[in-house]
């Protein structure tokens, strides 16, 4: 049993956690005003997004400087105090690193624009085509060209993302040895453990081609190359040490390369995370769609990636909830007739399955979707982007708003809710996203106070240190064909657990397999209290429930 695999990971957004100096922008001094909080819920280990120097054109995915602290978030000094605060109570940090680009403000890439050609090959820059066509057809992720002009040179410079975030050449040794030191930098400071976004976009080939449309993704998602190159920054960084924790952000990857990454015997990565789950109400794969998530395909990726995984010693991250995803219970549940029951099904779902688990900040109050209505509330770039594709399109404002409101990045990214006060207690200024209008219902006092989900949380996060079958467990999925119900069994030597998730708001009545209804079993954790299993055994609304059945 590795240690990171007894772990419960806390994701806090910066920018939006506590603003301490009253500009409408969370920072370092926030947090550590709520350490506190963090401790009570009884998490390992927070995992903060990026709080490097950026022009913020990509919430600081655009990174101008790896080695200072943003002054929006405070200073070197801020961040020291933090660790210590933090350890204090047994809380480890986990940075954010972004690794595939960086801002085009950054020194590198200005040094390359003032014609340094041994910087020139720090980034991906290629004539255009005989006819004058940019080098390839790709599109970026966040919607255009993934081409721009580099300067006045007549040639162009690959980003993925926004036209400001140049893609790393990580061809080229000096950009890894370059990254190399970020990270040692940063472990020297305390850091014990690091997100690497987009870790399996890195390895370019060395001639780019045309896609073909739906192959576009593949010419450079998980290139064998990459492989290579994360093994020797392991072994030139972070895997020199014991106790580091890793774990990449894993676009469009498969169970064989997530096996490959994440088993400990290659000297990768501790971990993955993969998102194929987080598509099941992508109408013909398009993100932009008004679309019902597919509960069977949910269930047959989840089911799919747990027991590949396992079978191959693999790790999974285990979450719902990212600064990249709409809230997972305004999504897959009903947050308004069953606040506590959605959310505490969701959670259990993802907390007894094999990996490490995430919380992301608010789900553990019961954080939603905020349902803006006008376009101009929307700060993230992407959803400004589909907005504008969508009326392109032909959608009127409200069927474009529908899809907004259910798909944007920014339903994450609103403030945390800490009590019913103006803008939620998050700052005494205009704060940089609106905050969500059910603030004064859902919120961090009114929750600790007479709420029933946080507990919830600090339950399941005790149930994994008491339980090691919850840890080292096999996995086996059960009723993968029942239509409302998501099923599994958790077996060690010792232990065996039944886990029943029930996902729709009627009650539902399942037929137990007799191996698990005719043994003798005890009640583990459940959102309706202690229960009694049997071989007809009827589920209420977001009912979840596990059981340890006795050998």
């Amino acid at each position: 049993m590795k240690d990171f695999q007894k772990k419960v990971i806390y994701q806090l957004y910066p920018k939006s956690f506590k603003d301490s100096d009253g500009n409408g922008i969370g920072d370092l001094q926030g947090i550590i005003s709520k350490v506190p909080y963090l401790a009570e819920l009884g998490i390992d280990m927070i995992w903060m997004n990026p709080i490097f120097v950026s022009p913020q054109m990509d919430n600081g995915y655009d990174i101008t400087d790896y080695y200072a602290i943003d002054p929006v978030f405070g200073t070197m000094a801020d961040f020291e105090e933090l660790i210590r605060k933090l350890k204090q109570h047994g809380i480890e940090i986990m940075f954010d690193m972004v690794f595939n680009h960086t801002s085009t403000t950054h020194e590198w890439f200005q040094k390359a624009l003032a014609g340094d050609e041994a910087y020139q090959d720090y980034y991906i820059i290629r004539d255009p085509k005989e006819d004058g066509s940019l080098p390839t057809n790709w599109g970026s992720k966040f919607g255009g060209e993934a081409w721009a002009p580099f300067g006045d040179t007549g040639k162009y410079y690959l980003h993925l993302f926004d036209v400001t975030q140049a893609d790393l050449n990580w061809r080229n040794p000096k950009v890894r040895e370059e990254l190399q030191e970020v990270v040692n930098f940063w472990l020297e400071k305390g850091i014990k453990g690091f997100r690497f976004d987009v870790l399996n976009l890195i390895g370019k080939d060395v001639a780019l081609v045309d896609s073909q449309g739906s192959n576009e993704k593949s010419l450079y998602t998980d290139r064998p190359i990459v492989h290579d190159y994360i093994h020797e920054l392991n072994q030139a960084s972070f895997g020199t040490l014991e106790d580091i924790i890793t774990v990449g952000e894993m676009s469009s990857t498969t169970v064989e390369n997530g096996i490959l990454y994440s088993n400990p015997d290659r000297n990768e990565l501790s971990m993955i995370f993969s998102f194929h789950h987080l598509k099941v109400d992508y109408k013909d794969g398009e993100k932009w769609t008004d679309h019902p998530f597919d509960f069977l395909e949910l269930k047959r990726i989840l089911n799919e990636w747990q027991a590949g995984m396992s079978d191959g010693n693999g790790w999974n991250a285990l979450f719902w909830n990212n600064h990249d995803q709409p809230r997972a219970n305004s999504r897959f549940g009903d947050p308004i007739r069953y606040p506590f029951e959605t959310a505490s099904m969701l959670a259990q779902t993802i907390h007894l399955l094999r990996g490490t688990p995430y919380i992301y900040q608010g789900e553990e109050i019961g954080m939603t979707n905020p349902d803006y209505d006008d376009i101009s509330v929307y700060r993230d770039i992407e959803s400004h982007n589909a907005y504008r594709d969508l009326k392109l399109a032909g959608l009127t404002h409200p069927e474009a708003m529908r899809i907004i409101k259910q798909k944007s990045r920014d339903n994450s990214r609103t403030p945390m809710q800490w009590d019913s006060s103006p803008h939620a207690g998050f700052t005494t200024g205009e704060p940089w996203l609106q905050v969500a209008a059910n603030y004064p219902e859902v919120n961090v006092e009114k929750e600790l106070a007479e709420g029933k989900i946080f507990r919830y949380y600090q339950e399941l996060i005790r149930i994994r240190k008491e339980h090691p079958v919850i840890v080292d467990g096999s996995y086996e999925g059960i009723l993968l064909d029942d239509p409302e119900v998501f099923a599994y069994i958790r077996e060690n030597g010792e232990e065996k657990v039944l886990v029943l998730n029930h996902f729709y708001a009627g009650e539902y009545t399942i037929s137990v397999p007799e191996e698990w209804a005719n043994k003798a079993s005890s009640f583990l954790a459940g959102n309706y209290g202690e229960r009694q299993l049997a071989s007809s055994f009827t589920l209420k609304p977001y009912e979840t429930i596990a059981f340890r059945i006795i050998k």
